[in-house]
């Protein structure tokens, strides 16, 4: 259902709100030099990362309880709208070849669906019945995690999609920019980082869009590295699906190894590719098939794999 907020009511949420708060030492802005402008905007981008370690331990919580849920097939989906739904959608498209995870492992959620990644779609913020629709139409589990994102904390389709995956038994997180959010207090994990006033009066996707990335960047990269999903700070699970990223898997395994170019190419040429596997091979002194099956009895994870094999 469409919100149909009083025009009044919703001009005192917003006044209320840090994210929104009129500075007025900004007021001339637009009158400073351009290179001024440039020194106001890199100071304030450089206020973002103190603002997240202050939340470092409810990232740390929300992250060892996603990373649980994943090992048992569990799903991490974010949901959010306008810029917090783009970044979300962001940080689940780049899984796949970065950890090679499986399509639909993780998953990005945008109020009004993939149009609204380059369009407005009017009123869908504004919905929390689309966001449970939206997450009906995953078949969302008890097993799945979800991340609802606003900068306000305020934005039902968020809101709704935590209250419905919480009521589906799913492990829910609230990523917010605000104090007290709505958000925050609907999910088990409230995570606000709160970055202040923004140089454009609300404009969300400067401040609290940096810090909605640097957050959503932990939750992933962190979650993969509990599950196994990197060797030290190696990448070994990268999908190489391009030039680029077939030289990367190249040097990822000579990282690893020290092997030589020759023995590099012939363990991912027997391991069809797969870093990991290829990495085993030349580590573990096995075949491509007998290296694919360690890994497979170790839950994929490499060093689990390498503890079998005797290294």
């Amino acid at each position: 259902m469409t919100s149909t907020s009083n025009p009044r009511d919703l001009r005192a949420e917003l006044d209320a709100l840090t994210t929104e708060a009129f500075r007025p030492e900004l007021a001339e802005i637009d009158q400073l030099p351009t290179l001024d402008i440039a020194r106001l905007m890199n100071g304030e981008d450089a206020s973002v990362p103190a603002a997240v370690v202050s939340r470092l331990p409810q990232i740390a919580a929300a992250i060892d309880a996603i990373a649980e849920r994943m090992a048992h097939g569990g799903r991490l989906i974010y949901a959010g709208a306008g810029t917090a739904g783009r970044l979300g959608v962001l940080d689940a498209s780049e899984c796949p070849p970065t950890f090679n995870t499986e399509p639909g492992q993780v998953v990005g959620l945008i109020a009004g669906g993939p149009e609204a990644m380059v369009n407005s779609v009017e009123g869908a913020e504004d919905s929390a019945d689309l966001a449970r629709a939206d997450l009906e139409a995953l078949a969302l589990t008890s097993a799945d995690t979800v991340v609802g994102v606003s900068a306000s904390g305020r934005t039902p389709y968020a809101i709704g999609a935590v209250q419905h995956a919480r009521e589906r038994g799913a492990l829910t997180v609230g990523l917010s920019c605000n104090p007290d959010s709505a958000l925050a207090a609907a999910a088990e994990h409230g995570i606000e980082i709160v970055v202040g006033p923004e140089l454009l009066t609300g404009s969300t996707r400067l401040k609290a869009g940096t810090a909605q990335k640097l957050v959503l960047n932990m939750l992933s990269t962190i979650t993969m590295i509990r599950l196994g999903k990197t060797y030290g700070n190696l990448m070994v699970d990268v999908r190489a699906s391009n030039d680029k990223l077939r030289a990367r898997s190249r040097r990822i395994v000579a990282l690893a190894t020290g092997a030589a170019d020759a023995d590099i190419e012939r363990a991912l040429t027997e391991a069809g590719g797969e870093v990991k596997t290829a990495i085993l091979v030349l580590l573990a002194g096995v075949d491509g098939p007998t290296a694919t099956g360690l890994l497979s009895g170790a839950g994929g994870r490499l060093r689990t794999a390498l503890k079998r094999a005797g290294n």
